[in-house]
């Protein structure tokens, strides 16, 4: 974990609600791994006091590129960040997703602003490995790859509204395409999204009999485990009644998870 100065090398608008925030932060790129996050403050002063975590989204030698989407008033501060700009950041922090053995298959799925650290392990992976699944509320909102410099296949697309890929939830294009899939053997289901789409995915692994991990999205205020804001109920034959998504996650095995309680 390294706390340091990042300078803000670009921020730019991906699509009408999207932005991708590129940070020089060497020492933190160095050590990232895919899954992990950063704890950033989006100005400096006290207002807004807490900083806010986000996955990384990508590792360009010395940058660290962060996909966010404005939804309120820190997000907003955050698409007038100006070049030069410097940011506290804070990371890597977390524990990120485990990696599929070069032979064993794997499926990406994403909803939203869900689909950035998913983006950072394919750019990990063979791109004959696996196959992405991204979904989003409409057209407008796809994020394109090849502004953040992905140079991984076409995404398979869903749309709640139908107007691109498939017509519905992510989760529906996940079951069609295992349903199309001869064998599941050694495959691997990785998910980042809305808590709902979560859920779904893990059911969906379960009558597949797929291995699955999640990455937990979850409001915090330190990021190392101290202030116990970011707890999840485990499944009753866990060790621990609670995880914390900053410490012992933000990725998770799928079936670790009380689901009923999300």
């Amino acid at each position: 974990m390294i706390e340091q100065p990042a300078d803000a090398i670009f921020n730019k608008r991906l699509t009408p609600q999207t932005f991708v925030l590129g940070l020089h932060a060497p020492a933190i790129a160095r050590q990232a791994q895919p899954g992990q996050f950063v704890m950033l403050k989006v100005r400096a002063g006290t207002t807004p006091l807490l900083r806010r975590p986000f996955s990384i989204c990508a590792v360009q030698d010395d940058l660290i590129l962060l996909l966010y989407r404005l939804v309120g008033e820190g997000t907003q501060i955050m698409t007038e960040i100006k070049e030069g700009q410097k940011l506290p950041l804070l990371g890597p922090l977390g524990q990120g997703f485990t990696s599929p053995q070069k032979d064993q298959p794997a499926i990406l799925v994403a909803g939203g602003v869900g689909i950035a650290p998913l983006i950072f392990l394919a750019a990990a992976l063979d791109p004959a490995q696996y196959r992405f699944l991204a979904g989003f509320s409409t057209a407008a909102e796809i994020t394109p790859l090849d502004q953040l410099g992905f140079p991984g296949p076409a995404l398979a697309l869903a749309t709640d509204d139908g107007s691109a890929g498939y017509s519905g939830f992510v989760t529906g294009l996940l079951e069609k395409t295992l349903g199309q899939i001869s064998s599941q053997t050694g495959l691997t289901i990785y998910a980042c999204g809305p808590n709902a789409m979560l859920k779904k995915v893990q059911a969906i692994a379960g009558t597949f009999q797929a291995s699955c991990e999640v990455s937990l999205e979850s409001y915090m205020a330190c990021g190392l485990g101290a202030c116990q804001g970011c707890a999840v109920k485990t499944r009753p034959n866990q060790k621990q009644p609670y995880f914390h998504v900053c410490k012992d996650g933000p990725v998770f095995p799928a079936q670790t998870i009380d689901w009923t309680a999300l």
